[in-house]
């Protein structure tokens, strides 16, 4: 059953409520380029954090002092929770680092925004997003590990970070697009299938189950809760969950709706791409944006391919989420929530 059967507004006027065309005309709102003295104060915390320890997993906000960058980066907080949901900080120089180093500045700098979480039944709070040949079409595949298209969806945590470390030789551009504004349009359309949004519509978990919980986890994917319009989507997992005899069935009407979603997903007018040089850090809001990376065609030359570190945050002063989400967040307290969970899993740092 649904949580609630009250629809938000017919028009949600918010900052993350954007248009993709009128934000590529506009880098200055979301693309930051850091100083030299950024940078440098970024290496400083860096190595002073690693001579006393290199047990990256414990970095807390504490061990990284930052006399400049902590205005902004408590600005980028902010500007996730309640803003256009998105920033990209360029200039980190990571060909000169080494992979210890590079992972201490990145979770340096996500510690300053949230709590690390898990990223998989491993326990890694540091996620590699590489092809290791996986295969796109087994159901147990996360679709990260594999060079396909991954289609428009949300991470399982308020914030998701990525740092680029290597491009590829051709396509892997990143994109965004509102949730609110897909939203916004479907209510003008056919508010008819943008209500069947708000059942609690099956998602496959990919073999990664907590204990005591479904193989799949049913979280409505649009959810109105304390005046906030929260989406939770990725629509290959939906599909794949169908697989289970007792998940909840899609109609015909589910079906369309599911398509329209991901067609203005889709629409080039309303979604925002953008290629990721390395030495980017990218921040995205998973609660009211969707993201999404482009097919790609990878380097011959294995030291060359393209290579994202990834962070899952868990945001102080965050909205509320509603009770189905615990399903999937396993808690939803604020600053405290999120990941994937599995019984027996040590939260830790991978770095290759």
């Amino acid at each position: 059953m649904r949580e609630t059967s009250e629809l938000p507004p017919e028009q949600i006027e918010i900052p993350a409520a954007w248009v993709g065309e009128d934000m590529a005309k506009h880098p200055e709102k979301w693309l930051v380029d850091l100083e030299p003295e950024d940078v440098a104060e970024l290496e400083a915390a860096a190595t002073g954090f690693l001579a006393g320890s290199h047990d990256i997993g414990s970095l807390t906000k504490a061990h990284f002092p930052f006399p400049r960058l902590a205005g902004h980066l408590a600005a980028l907080r902010e500007k996730l929770i309640a803003g256009i949901g998105f920033e990209v900080l360029r200039g980190l120089p990571v060909e000169r680092y080494s992979a210890e180093m590079t992972a201490t500045i990145f979770r340096g700098v996500g510690a300053h925004l949230g709590s690390a979480r898990s990223q998989n039944a491993q326990g890694h709070i540091l996620g590699h997003v590489r092809d290791i040949g996986a295969d796109a079409k087994d159901p147990r595949t996360r679709i990260y590990q594999t060079s396909e298209r991954q289609t428009f969806h949300t991470d399982s945590a308020d914030v998701v970070g990525l740092l680029c470390l290597r491009d590829a030789m051709q396509g892997g551009e990143s994109l965004l697009v509102s949730t609110v504004t897909i939203y916004n349009e479907m209510r003008k359309r056919r508010p008819d299938l943008v209500r069947l949004l708000f059942d609690p519509i099956a998602t496959d978990r990919r073999g990664e189950i907590p204990e005591g919980e479904k193989p799949y986890f049913e979280i409505p994917v649009l959810n109105w809760h304390a005046g906030l319009l929260t989406g939770i989507y990725q629509r290959q997992y939906i599909d794949s969950a169908q697989r289970f005899a007792d998940a909840m069935r899609l109609t015909p009407a589910h079906v369309e709706a599911l398509d329209l979603f991901d067609s203005l997903a889709n629409d080039v007018r309303l979604n925002l791409s953008m290629r990721l040089r390395p030495g980017d850090m990218q921040f995205v809001y998973n609660h009211s944006l969707l993201h999404d990376r482009m097919g790609f065609r990878d380097w011959p030359d294995p030291d060359k391919r393209r290579h994202m570190l990834r962070l899952w945050l868990s945001v102080p002063g965050d909205r509320p989420l509603p009770d189905c989400f615990r399903q999937r967040y396993g808690s939803i307290e604020i600053g405290n929530r999120g990941g994937i969970t599995v019984k027996g899993a040590r939260l830790n740092v991978p770095l290759l």
